[in-house]
């Protein structure tokens, strides 16, 4: 019925087949059901499928003059890893666009997949003409300086109810965004090539004449 499941799954090859949706559903099966967060976060630059490890950073209102403006913003982008995603926990906050072209051309020039703010951006449209995808809360075209900052990097973050911890697996596109725990990686990774594979043949099986009631009942998969 299925290809056998390769002995590695690479993050190339996770791109090429998995989504936000279908690593949720391996999280379900496994009784992790809070991992997507449950607020807007848009894709504002490019659709694509973003797959990565979690570079955090913690950020923080504020409403006098910074003596070190930017000091650990461009700490963290600076130490930024190929294939890792920029994690701006802002707790949503509009006070200002934290994230845009200047810090996206530099995390890009290092390997970096994506950034996922929860927060305001700005930039937009240069962002996309660069092609680096971005989800956001929305869109300021206020500088961060004396009004946001970064306090940590590095560190266990949330967004939305969701944790996000450094080195974890994130999976974001148009459906969402989805983080995949260290602790059950490889297990919630397996799932969701079996399944991802599973619903190609449910896919073929409706194309070639069968009911969806008749290929649930032989598949056991939706």
């Amino acid at each position: 019925m299925n290809e056998p499941q390769p002995e590695t799954i690479t993050l190339d090859m996770m791109r090429q087949s998995l989504h936000s949706a279908i690593i949720c559903d391996a999280l379900d099966s496994i009784g992790l059901t809070n991992q997507s967060p449950r607020k807007e976060l848009l894709p504002m630059t490019v659709e694509a499928v973003v797959v990565g490890r979690c570079k955090t950073s913690l950020w923080a209102d504020m409403y006098h003059e910074d003596s070190h403006p930017y000091e650990l913003e461009l700490k963290a982008v600076d130490s930024v890893n190929p294939d890792e995603v920029l994690i701006a926990a802002a707790s949503g906050s509009m006070r200002s666009g934290i994230w845009g072209e200047l810090l996206s051309t530099a995390v890009k020039h290092q390997g970096c997949t994506g950034a996922i703010i929860d927060g305001a951006i700005r930039d937009v449209r240069q962002m996309r003409e660069m092609q680096f995808p971005v989800w956001a809360v929305g869109t300021s075209p206020y500088d961060s300086k004396d009004r946001q900052r970064v306090i940590d990097i590095d560190v266990p973050v949330e967004i939305g109810g969701v944790r996000f911890c450094p080195g974890d697996l994130v999976f974001a596109d148009v459906d969402g965004i989805a983080v995949v725990p260290q602790a059950v990686e490889s297990k919630v990774i397996s799932l969701a090539w079996k399944k991802v594979h599973e619903e190609n043949t449910f896919r073929d099986s409706i194309k070639n004449g069968m009911s969806a009631t008749e290929a649930f009942a032989k598949y056991g998969i939706l």
